[in-house]
């Protein structure tokens, strides 16, 4: 009796010392395509009464991925090092990581994650719940190489444009690889994406492509990504009078042309915000109209210029140039 009573008296301090730091793995969503970063977040909450202090040691967080037969996948780099964390007592810590490079998630499935934080102060190593994850596989619908700029000879890459069913909705990614294909470069995802249009894609004399996409019924999204797989622009256009579309101008360069541009806080880069003049100001009133006016007339531009559009023959061929109309500007909520 006393080794039966001993034994519940170790398993109760047992789990109230395991109660005392919570590990919780945090996605903010759940299917990813292949080789898309992948983005989780590690959230501990300290319970234990003092002030821990984790990230002294390299191997305090750790994770556990299970592949789709149930075998733990063996890591394909170190973990990145992590500032040291004071996680004072009640409060909480969340650690970034982007599990993606460092484990073979390159088989379509379901896989598990777990994570792992050792507490050297609670002599515990603490794990979070399993949580789970799927990794899909992609429509690819268009495709071009190309040449990245450089002063030496030009490395050959390909954009590819793809799309994936994900809570069943459609999604936008641009995959960048070596001509080859013989491994990925970079994932991006764009955006929801309807089934019935077919984007716009054109590159311009940087390599940057430009995508211009219909998200619903009269929204589009305008995109510039680079060919090292960085996000450089997010626009929203909606279908007014005219229809959003990609236009090359007398300088060569992308633009969105027709529709209405709406700003948001999301917009790459940032967007001026539009001054609003006080009630009963009419002064206020008229600079901001005339303001407006001007603005109008020089509609939005990439940063980036472009080149001559390839023909189907694989000749050169320069876009007539036509002035753009009018850009209609109106700021979401």
């Amino acid at each position: 009796m006393r080794r039966l009573a001993l034994f519940s008296v170790l398993a109760v301090l047992a789990t109230r010392g395991f109660a005392q730091v919570t590990v919780e793995v945090v996605f903010d969503q759940e299917q990813f395509l292949r080789n898309e970063s992948l983005p989780l977040r590690v959230r501990i909450v300290n319970y234990s009464g003092q002030t821990l202090h984790l990230g002294e040691h390299p191997d305090w967080l750790s994770f556990i991925v299970e592949g789709t037969t149930g075998e733990p996948l063996a890591r394909t780099g170190s973990l990145p090092e992590t500032t040291p964390i004071s996680l004072e007592n009640s409060k909480v810590a969340s650690v970034k990581l982007d599990l993606m490079p460092y484990y073979d998630l390159g088989v379509t499935g379901r896989y598990r994650v777990t994570a792992m934080v050792r507490v050297p102060q609670l002599r515990e190593t603490i794990s979070s719940k399993p949580r789970n994850f799927d990794i899909v596989s992609g429509t690819v619908f268009w495709e071009q190489e190309f040449g990245v700029p450089s002063t030496g000879v030009p490395e050959v890459r390909k954009y590819a444009l793809q799309q994936a069913t994900f809570l069943k909705q459609l999604r936008l990614y641009v995959r960048i690889t070596p001509a080859d294909e013989s491994k990925t470069l970079r994932v991006v995802a764009l955006g929801p994406l309807v089934s019935f249009a077919r984007p716009e894609a054109q590159l311009d004399k940087l390599s940057n492509l430009h995508v211009l996409y219909q998200s619903s019924a009269k929204t589009f999204l305008y995109a510039v990504v680079t060919p090292q797989g960085d996000l450089i622009v997010r626009q929203t256009h909606e279908y007014m009078t005219t229809r959003p579309h990609l236009h090359r101008d007398a300088k060569d360069q992308i633009a969105v042309a027709g529709g209405e541009r709406i700003y948001y806080p999301t917009d790459i880069p940032p967007s001026e915000p539009i001054k609003v003049p006080l009630l009963g100001t009419d002064a206020s009133l008229t600079n901001l109209l005339a303001t407006n006016s001007v603005s109008s007339t020089n509609p939005p531009t990439s940063p980036v210029p472009s080149p001559t559009a390839p023909s189907h023959d694989g000749s050169s061929t320069n876009t007539p140039a036509t002035p753009l109309p009018p850009a209609k500007i109106r700021r979401a909520d």
